[in-house]
C-alpha cells in the first residue's frame, strides 16, 4: 500500500512550483519577447536616424518595425504577472 503524499513542502518553493505549474516557461517567454522587442526598437530607432539624416525610408518597412514594436510590447505585457495588480 502506499505511503501518504509528504506535505512537508516549503510553502515558499510550493507556490512558486504552483506558479510555474499555471504558467510554464513564462520567464523564458518573458526573455524572448524582451529581445525581440529591443531588436524591434532598435531596427525603429536605425530607421528614425536614417530618416533624420536625410536618407529615404520604405515605408512597408517602417510600418513593419513599428508593428513589430507594439506586437512584442503587447505579448510582453499580456505575459506579464496579474496576481500583484489584482490583490
Amino acid at each position: 500500500m502506499a505511503s501518504p503524499p509528504d506535505r512537508s513542502v516549503d510553502p515558499q518553493l510550493r507556490k512558486r512550483l504552483l506558479a510555474e505549474l499555471r504558467a510554464p516557461w513564462r520567464g523564458l517567454r518573458r526573455a524572448l519577447w524582451i529581445a525581440l522587442a529591443a531588436s524591434a526598437g532598435l531596427g525603429l530607432a536605425v530607421m528614425a536616424m536614417r530618416a533624420a539624416a536625410g536618407g529615404e525610408t520604405a515605408s512597408a518597412d517602417l510600418v513593419l518595425q513599428v508593428g513589430a514594436v507594439l506586437l512584442f510590447g503587447g505579448l510582453l505585457w499580456f505575459d506579464r504577472d496579474r496576481s500583484d495588480s489584482s490583490g
